[in-house]
This record gives structure tokens, sequence and C-alpha cells, in this order.
């Protein structure tokens, strides 16, 4: 093993330590594992792989953001969700051997920690706790899709809207105790997308909530206004 190797080996089982899903593991299982790990980087906007494709790895985030989206029956993508660093995917064809089940975006410029395959499967055979995590994670993934449709199936727009926005003001950092007028940086075009709806009717919607004190848009930033009111919204 060469220095460069050992030290390359030595970064990514740091890495892999603040991982969920593999901190479980003792030292010498990580080291059996980045083993055979390589880093690859993407640049913003640049395709991860598509529906279809053969699945012959797993990713983990290293850095920036990653998005899984699904196309719809109108050519369009919706967006299933935005991943952070430390989190994983890929991981459905890894476990069934079949092809990619979604689209996975660089959505900023990011670096992913790789799998192969050949390697990871033999490594979940002889290591049950890391299949247990893996599995909570489907799981997790499969509750937020299933959500994710139910909204799209039997709500109508506002609702729709006003669940997504809060589900991305609880995923910033300190959202619990955050002030009671919040930023969000998404489009409107990104916000259409992720609730099955056109940019058109979402503008329409925002706006209406402006007249009523409920939003502020500055600039392309949606500022929520009114949390108390976010909440009926998304439970009426």
């Amino acid at each position: 093993m060469t220095s460069d190797t050992a030290a390359a080996i030595e970064e990514n089982l740091g890495f892999l330590a603040k991982c969920q899903m593999f901190s479980t593991l003792d030292k010498p299982a990580m080291r059996l594992l980045m083993a055979h790990a390589y880093r690859r980087r993407f640049s913003a906007g640049e395709r991860i792989f598509n529906i279809g494709e053969p699945g012959l790895s797993m990713m983990a985030v290293c850095s920036g953001c990653v998005r899984i989206t699904f196309p719809s029956t109108t050519g369009k993508e919706i967006i299933l969700t935005d991943l952070s660093v430390g989190d994983v995917f890929g991981e459905i064809s890894v476990l069934d051997g079949s092809e990619r089940s979604a689209n996975a975006i660089a959505h900023t410029q990011c670096e992913l920690l790789i799998l192969e395959r050949r390697d990871l499967v033999p490594f979940l055979e002889h290591n049950p706790q890391v299949c247990m995590k893996l599995l909570s994670v489907l799981c997790g993934r499969l509750r937020r899709t299933n959500d994710l449709m139910a909204d799209i199936a039997f709500y109508d727009l506002p609702k729709r809207l006003a669940k997504q926005l809060i589900r991305l003001r609880m995923s910033l950092p300190g959202a619990a105790g955050s002030p009671q007028k919040v930023r969000l940086s998404c489009s409107q075009n990104e916000l259409a997308n992720m609730i099955g709806a056109s940019r058109e009717n979402v503008n329409r919607c925002l706006k209406d909530w402006e007249r009523r004190g409920i939003v502020d848009l500055d600039d392309g930033i949606i500022v929520l206004a009114n949390l108390a009111e976010f909440e009926k919204l998304a439970e009426a």
C-alpha cells in the first residue's frame, strides 16, 4: 500500500465515522470497507446517474448537496429529496441488483464516497448492524415518498405548498429555536417540482399569501412571516 493510498483511507475513515449508517463499525471493519472505496467530484448540475441505469454502486455525500428526482407523466421531474453531508443514496440497486429507481443530480458542486456493489454486498453479509442501519434509511425514504405522493393525490395546492415550506424550514440548522420570520432560498420552479405543480400556480399562491401578510417575497427569497398561520394552512 502506498503512502497516498494509506492517507486516502485515513481521510475516508474520518468521514465514515461521522456517517450515521457506518458509525457503529469498529476501526478494523471500517478499514476493510474503505480499502475498496474511492471518491469522485461532480460539478453543479452534473448527472450522477439516471433512472433505469445499472445500479452498481452506493454513494455517501462527503460535501455539497445531491438532488434525487423522479420523472412525472408530464415530462417534468418531481424532486423527491435533497441529500447533504453524511447521507447515502443508491442503496436500493445495491441491495437488489436491479436498475436505478430514480435520478441523482449534483445540486451543488459535491464530492461523493463511492462503494461498488461487488465489494459492499459481501461486507454487508458479515456486518448485520450495517444492514439494519440501511433498512432504517430505506424505511425513512419510503415514508417520505409515501407522504409526498399522498399530498399530491389528496391535497390542494395551498396545503401542499404550506406543508413543503414547513418541511424546508425544519431542515434548516437550529430550526426549532429559529426566530418567527424564516428566510428560505428556494426558487418557485423548485417548489413546483417538489409538490407536483406548475410554477405559475405556485407564484399565484405565494402572491396571494403575500397580500395576506403570510409571506414576504424578497428578490427570489421567500420569507415566512407568520409561522403560526403556515401551520394552520398545512393542517387545514
